[in-house]
């Protein structure tokens, strides 16, 4: 008997042979199963090297505060992916599995990463290159964790602040959404000049694949409800809502997810039209559409109460990958069966798998499968977060400076005898960072990651000899009695996340508006609001000598003490409207009943003052 001493050549296994000669290979070496795997992703709660193995899963996510362990190391993340790839590439064919993670403003789930402002603020900015450049920054830590391929950008045009997604929207104008696309080639790397429309880029190891989401229409429902409907006919959801997924496209982006919203009734994640019709055939993406969270299941009203369906609608819609988190053993086994009785043509299933493993290929995710430690350093590295607080500056919105124009406030003199530091949100890195960070709906506190809170930027900032006194909820007695030079008021918003945020009053919550009243009253104040949105400021507005919207800003509180105290200049410019009361609400720049407080592109500047 004669030993077998090579190794049968697999033309897929040889990145000298050209891709579509290797996805082809791979292609009909594959059963049915092996198919059906490729095409499930699942939560890395429920995975295991084992599970990778036997139903040979294609890939794994975090959902939001999915993480190994609380306060992880990025060497704790590296190992745990590293496991789950090893059980993917035991299988007969070795196809690695391809880790997800929602890195939406920076590297949000993992301790210590640097927080990033939300997009909200960063339409402000108008600045596709400082956005081109936080995705790069984005990228380098999530690959310190292992992971190469996070969900984000989203691209959504929000049309409504009562939307609880807003923060995640650049803009209500379309044309600011398109601009900072430009943080796809920041995550995936620049194109190369001569590639072809629609195929799916990505760099090299310190790269991530992208995703542009949710297609189409999310930031446009009735109301601002998430998840809901989006009543628009198809010239104004081409001329609104699509044209970021141009550029998107153009600029290689990998991966496309589905909004759960609906369009005219119609849900995004069953429409054939749109997700292959027009993404797919029309603009020619090459890449592959993956789903929301559990997002076949809600095709039906409840959900999940025909999954049968759920699984055919969606397949054949042209979902290629679906996010079937928890109990995925459900639709593969639906799927196989779908396929088996002819309901499903085994076209679609090749369709999708292509799509997948080109995305595979083209990452190098075959020549180099397991992580290291090479990039651990990035996490949360001095470099990034500077860039985090230039993009905090960049973002801030100066709404009112002085009672007059001939009487500014700022920027505040650093020396002053005693200052008074208020509000909810001054001391407070969860609130100033929002929803999507360390946990889904974010959090309260000092202690669940690192950063500088405003507060701690003010005492940093200011004049040795200056007395800073903080009190979250002062009474307007307090206040006069301690003759402050002037006050500095930081409230705002608790973080949220998606539908917990949709909001129909966007009052300032509690005690904020009263500490607003009771500080401005007393001294001479500027309010810095902490929101993900607009929101009702005209009761207090007259009250305060200024006021700064500064969105989420993130971890680096400092970049809101940079322009209060004159270090550099106010220069951001609305990228929404700022209405007066919610009964105006819809309302965007351009429309005939435009009445705002503050209209979109407004903003006062200042000059920064030279020492």
């Amino acid at each position: 008997m004669v030993a077998v001493s090579e190794a049968e050549y697999m033309k897929y296994k040889d990145p000298k042979q050209p891709l579509g000669v290797r996805i082809k290979d791979l292609m009909k070496r594959m059963t049915l199963e092996e198919k059906v795997g490729q095409m499930t992703q699942i939560e890395r709660k429920i995975a295991s090297p084992d599970i990778m193995k036997q139903y040979f899963i294609g890939s794994i996510l975090s959902g939001g505060g999915s993480v190994p362990a609380p306060k992880a190391s990025a060497e704790t993340w590296v190992n745990m992916v590293n496991e789950f790839q090893k059980g993917a590439l035991s299988t007969r064919l070795g196809i690695p599995m391809l880790y997800g993670i929602d890195a939406i403003h920076g590297h949000n789930n993992v301790y210590g990463a640097t927080i990033f402002p939300h997009n909200v603020g960063l339409g402000v900015t108008r600045d596709p290159e400082l956005v081109k450049k936080i995705g790069a920054a984005t990228a380098l830590e999530v690959r310190a964790t292992g992971i190469p391929y996070t969900f984000a950008p989203c691209i959504a045009v929000c049309r409504d602040p009562r939307w609880g997604r807003c923060y995640e929207s650049y803009s209500e104008d379309h044309k600011i959404v398109q601009a900072m696309t430009e943080i796809i080639p920041g995550l995936q790397g620049d194109m190369p000049t001569n590639s072809r429309k629609g195929v799916p880029f990505v760099g090299d190891q310190t790269k991530v694949v992208a995703c542009a989401k949710h297609f189409v229409g999310d930031g446009g429902t009735v109301k601002g409800i998430d998840e809901n409907n989006t009543v628009i006919d198809f010239n104004h959801l081409l001329s609104i809502h699509m044209p970021a997924y141009l550029d998107s496209i153009r600029k290689g982006v990998a991966t496309v997810m589905v909004s759960y919203s609906s369009w005219n009734g119609k849900k995004m994640h069953g429409n054939r039209d749109l997700v292959t019709g027009f993404l797919k055939d029309k603009l020619k993406f090459r890449g592959f559409v993956i789903s929301d969270w559990e997002g076949i299941d809600k095709i039906t009203s409840p959900p999940h109460s025909n999954y049968s369906y759920s699984v055919q609608a969606g397949v054949q819609a042209g979902i290629d990958m679906m996010m079937v988190p928890e109990n995925f053993t459900e639709f593969v086994d639906d799927l196989i069966l779908q396929v088996k009785n002819n309901i499903v043509p085994m076209s679609r299933i090749d369709d999708a798998v292509k799509r997948i493993l080109r995305v595979k290929f083209v990452m190098g995710l075959f020549e180099k499968p397991l992580a290291d430690l090479s990039l651990a350093a990035q996490l949360g590295s001095q470099e990034h977060r500077q860039l985090a607080r230039e993009a905090v500056r960049k973002s801030l919105v100066l709404l009112k400076n002085g009672k007059t124009s001939a009487t500014p406030l700022l920027p505040l003199p650093k020396k002053a005898p005693k200052i008074l530091v208020a509000g909810t949100h001054a001391n407070d890195l969860g609130y100033q960072c929002g929803g999507w960070t360390i946990e889904w709906q974010g959090l309260q506190g000092n202690d669940h990651t690192v950063g500088t809170t405003i507060l701690t930027a003010v005492t940093k900032a200011v004049d040795p000899s200056t007395k800073v006194i903080y009190n979250a909820n002062p009474d307007t007695e307090f206040v006069k009695s301690n003759e402050f030079s002037y006050a500095i008021v930081v409230v705002g918003e608790p973080p949220y996340a998606e539908f917990d945020g949709d909001n129909t009053n966007l009052t300032i919550p509690e005690p904020g508006a009263s500490t607003i009243t009771n500080v401005c009253k007393a001294v001479k104040c500027v309010v810095v609001l902490i929101s993900g949105r607009p929101l009702v400021i005209e009761p207090y507005i007259s009250n305060t000598d200024a006021f700064v919207a500064a969105w989420l800003p993130g971890t680096e509180g400092q970049g809101v003490t940079d322009a209060l105290f004159g270090d550099h200049a106010f220069t951001g410019k609305l990228a929404r409207t700022w209405f007066r009361t919610v009964d105006q609400l819809p309302m965007n720049v351009g429309d005939a009943h435009y009445d705002p407080l503050f209209p979109f592109g407004f903003g006062l500047t200042t000059k920064a003052i030279v020492n």
